[in-house]
């Protein structure tokens, strides 16, 4: 499976965590059981980082949401930047974060609302820079935080 899948199944599992009073491991099991949208080991290590540093990568978010809350987020926002934060801290190398931006954002357009994107581009960049010294290209139309 290649890594933009695994990340899609990924989010979509984290997604559905923030529903289910079900654990991400069962949700992971079931997505396998089901075959659509199935969480590979690459994304299962994704989810398992995010339950084992979500107070760290909740923290770091929440730093930069400025007039914003936490909570105010959408479901969606939340669990894309939950899942990049995790990804570009704990699951891959400094020169991994433009990658994962950039797919990030393109997941946010296919399933977040309206400029979502911009907003968690702006997020990322901003993380990025802050924990690895890295200057992503912000994509194209979108906004620093």
């Amino acid at each position: 499976m290649k890594r933009r899948t695994a990340r899609e199944n990924a989010f979509i599992a984290l997604f559905e965590a923030s529903f289910a009073a079900n654990s991400i491991e069962e949700i992971i099991t079931l997505s396998r059981e089901q075959g659509e949208y199935a969480v590979d080991a690459y994304g299962e290590a994704l989810l398992i980082n995010f339950c084992a540093h979500t107070a760290e990568v909740d923290g770091l978010i929440r730093e930069k949401l400025k007039d914003w809350t936490f909570e105010r987020l959408p479901r969606v926002a939340a669990a894309l930047l939950r899942l990049a934060v995790t990804e570009m801290l704990f699951n891959g190398s400094d020169d991994m974060d433009s990658i994962v931006i950039n797919e990030t954002v393109e997941l946010a357009k296919k399933y977040g609302g309206d400029g979502d994107y911009q907003f968690i581009n702006g997020i990322l960049g901003v993380i990025s820079r802050q924990e690895h010294g890295a200057s992503p290209k912000p994509e194209a139309g979108g906004k620093e935080a």
